[in-house]
């Protein structure tokens, strides 16, 4: 069966990055490295490609050079249970990098991420329009998603 492996673009940082992330995340391990070889676009020795996996997702990284980079076009969701959970992930991932509204973060490596609580679909999902409105007027104006605010805005 053929499988989806996301594929990321980096200038020279990949393996910077890819160290970075099996930090942040604790199941995660290299699969393989090669490096390029004297007379390459870049220095001998310096990363070509890391396969890597992040809690069970595996990841493909390239030192590509500077002709592409990241926007939050596409975004890697983290879904969180706890609001230490989410704020772990929040305060690893978004350390150097900026943050925007509603949970997305770019790293400091311009990889973008939404950082989010599971309990947010089941709020803006509620049956009740009004409650949902409240759930996204109180999610709208927040960079690190609170979940406490979320379920006393469903509450109200």
């Amino acid at each position: 069966m053929a499988t989806i492996t996301p594929f990321l673009w980096f200038n020279d940082q990949a393996e910077q990055a890819m160290n970075f992330y099996l930090s942040v995340f604790e199941d995660g391990k290299v699969l393989n490295l090669s490096r390029y070889p004297a007379g390459a676009p870049l220095p001998e020795g310096t990363l070509m490609t890391a396969g890597f996996v992040l809690n069970g997702q595996e990841f493909v990284a390239l030192n590509g050079g500077p002709a592409f980079g990241f926007n939050q076009a596409i975004s890697f969701v983290v879904n969180c249970e706890t609001q230490d959970e989410l704020d772990y992930y929040w305060d690893k991932l978004a350390a150097g990098g900026q943050t925007h509204q509603c949970g997305w973060l770019a790293d400091r490596f311009g990889v973008p991420w939404q950082i989010v609580p599971t309990a947010l679909s089941r709020l803006l999902g509620d049956p009740d329009p009004a409650k949902a409105a409240r759930v996204m007027q109180a999610m709208l104006p927040m960079a690190k998603i609170d979940i406490a605010a979320l379920e006393r805005a469903a509450a109200a």
